[in-house]
């Protein structure tokens, strides 16, 4: 009889094999919050170890990091997994991506990172987690394609998607010279446990038992349990207990990771007063800590939290825990559903910016009234928009990782602080004078801001100034549906008023390098239902333009039917000074013409000055 067999293996020697998966267990389900936070797992404790001084060699001395484990059974000399197909192949398309970023290295950069993705053989990839379905995809992808999504299976379209994610939630500052050594470290130190059984039966047991076992307590449940050893009296212990249940009921119709997301997003928003300092080596810190080993934290802190009996641990809950929760819950809620009044956290969490939620927090103080919660929330929410879009308008990134430390500072600042010194706080930060000189953006910038690599993040910046402009003329608030990027179904493509032919434009270019570059400046582009998009792709402006005029205003406003019976449009051009005109041509002086009425268009929407009207 087969023994049982548990080894140590790194991505390297763990995906230089071929795996199977059995048809029942094919769907590929992780979202963008499981991708995210193994992609920031993964460079942040890339960067505890990395140091710009060091070579390549180096490498080798860098911490190990545990992925988790993979259960396999192995049936008539196939591996199947039972186990982490969901990490696998999100690891699978983190190292796709990787490899298309290093495509230009010069070899000796490289690092051989293929043949753990797929095998090549008489001219056929043939890819290490071997399913059928998926095979076309990742071929696509590994060839440095991203197919359309249309027509194809769930499971097929949430590779697409969490593909998209990984290119824009991975680190800019990880992607040119520092990739290399990312690359040696993930493929050399990251470690997983490779368990296999010899039949699906024993393997299956393995899982339960893993899973059945204590091995499955949560920090979650750890500090639950902490919270209730600590009550004595039975009566306060049923108050604590219904407290709980309801919170977290209410917590889960969120989602199944919900309540540590919570826990997790309340303690750093009012506890956590150090992180990790930004350097190779440095411990981790209270905001560091809170976002791994929350209950331990607490327990090592109790008097720090203020746990000092069995009153104390049934207030945390019923008072503290409760206040933090329920604000907690409003926030996620508008992160999902746009919402008057908090419409920014929907457009920050459109750009994966968790960080939003204990920076929103962090202000709120027991004892506010809703009104006062709501107005704190919606300030902080209002804040980090406007710095998001500078950064964005900069080319600058906001990932977890790029934006972590600055959100912590901002963070602690605003700790508990009452309405009016946080709104004053909050602009003055937006200013020249509350940022360091090589922190503060604006929309004054010498690169003109355009369409680069990725289009999700302008098709937003471009969706946000389409409504901004018809709601400032009294039209609905329509930006769920700009953002909704599809072909079919209203959704909505980035337009492009010049078509891709350059020989049009041969007397204001001399070279189609320098066309494509101003093609696609922002003030070029308009939105248009992905339909009208396709059809209308290949003609020139002045075939186009009719069709302008039946779309959303900023589109519009390039014809002059825009400037026909529409007073609340002529009253916003009036009060907001902006240079909206007609165009019957649209040249290079038009499209110069056009950014800078972007650029105007964007400082109003994103004007620090919006804060006062809260």
């Amino acid at each position: 009889m087969n023994k049982i067999r548990g080894e140590d293996k790194t991505i390297k020697s763990l995906l230089d094999q071929k795996f199977k998966i059995d048809s029942y267990q094919r769907d590929y389900k992780w979202g963008t919050k499981h991708v995210r936070e193994l992609v920031e797992d993964l460079t942040n404790q890339f960067m505890i170890y990395y140091n710009p001084n060091h070579n390549r060699e180096d490498v080798s001395h860098y911490g190990q990091y545990f992925l988790g484990s993979v259960i396999v059974s192995n049936k008539n000399g196939n591996s199947y997994i039972i186990d982490g197909q969901q990490r696998l192949t999100s690891v699978t398309l983190l190292l796709i991506y990787l490899d298309y970023l290093q495509k230009e290295f010069p070899d000796d950069q490289k690092v051989e990172i293929r043949k753990l993705v797929y095998s090549t053989k008489y001219g056929k990839k043939s890819f290490n987690l071997d399913i059928k379905e998926r095979n076309e995809c990742l071929q696509e992808l590994a060839s440095g394609n991203i197919p359309d999504s249309i027509g194809k299976s769930p499971s097929v379209q949430n590779l697409i998607l969490r593909y998209n994610d990984i290119i824009e939630i991975f680190p800019q500052d990880l992607t040119e010279k520092v990739l290399p050594f990312f690359l040696d470290w993930l493929t050399e130190k990251v470690m997983l446990v490779e368990i296999t059984a010899f039949s699906d039966d024993e393997a299956y047991t393995i899982f339960e038992t893993m899973n059945d076992r204590g091995l499955s307590l949560t920090p979650t449940d750890m500090l639950k349990g902490y919270f209730f050893a600590n009550i004595k009296e039975e009566n306060d212990l049923d108050i604590v207990s219904n407290t709980w249940k309801s919170l977290t009921a209410k917590l889960l119709e969120i989602g199944k990771d919900e309540v540590t997301d919570c826990i997790k997003t309340w303690l750093r928003s009012q506890y956590a007063d150090k992180i990790r300092e930004r350097k190779a080596g440095a411990k981790p810190e209270d905001f560091d800590r809170l976002g791994t080993e929350f209950h331990r934290w607490v327990r090592e802190n109790k008097k720090r939290v203020g746990l000092n009996s069995s009153n104390c641990f049934k207030l945390f809950v019923t008072k503290n825990f409760d206040f933090y929760a329920r604000a907690y819950i409003q926030a996620r809620r508008a992160a999902e559903n746009y919402t008057d009044g908090l419409t920014s956290i929907y457009f920050n969490a459109q750009n994966n910016f968790t960080l939003q939620f204990p920076i929103m927090l962090s202000p709120l103080e027991i004892g506010d009234c809703e009104n006062t919660v709501f107005k704190k929330m919606q300030l902080v929410a209002m804040f980090i928009e406007i710095l998001l879009a500078r950064r964005i308008w900069n080319f600058k990134p906001i990932t977890h990782s790029a934006m972590q430390y600055n959100a912590f500072l901002i963070m602690r600042s605003i700790r508990k602080m009452d309405l009016d010194d946080l709104r004053s706080e909050l602009i003055r930060r937006l200013s020249h004078e509350g940022e360091e000189p090589d922190n503060y953006f604006d929309f004054n910038t010498e690169e003109a801001f355009r369409l680069r690599g990725n289009n999700k993040t302008i098709h937003r910046i471009l969706a946000r100034l389409t409504e901004f402009l018809e709601v400032g003329s009294g039209l609905e608030p329509r930006y769920p549906e700009y953002t909704k990027r599809s072909t079919r179904g209203g959704g909505y493509q980035i337009e492009h008023l010049w078509a891709n032919h350059p020989e049009r434009f041969t007397d204001e270019f001399d070279r189609s390098e320098d066309f494509a570059a101003y093609r696609n400046r922002i003030g070029g582009l308009v939105l248009l239902p992905g339909p009208d998009n396709a059809s209308l792709s290949d003609r020139t402006y002045s075939e186009k333009l009719d069709n302008y005029a039946t779309q959303n205003l900023l589109a519009q406003s390039l014809h002059p039917i825009a400037y026909q019976n529409k007073p609340k449009f002529k009253k916003f051009i009036n009060e907001s000074g902006l240079s909206f005109r007609p165009m019957e041509d649209f040249g290079k002086i038009e499209l110069d013409e056009r950014q800078n009425l972007y650029v105007e268009l964007a400082k109003l929407c994103w004007s620090p000055q919006n804060l006062n009207i809260i």
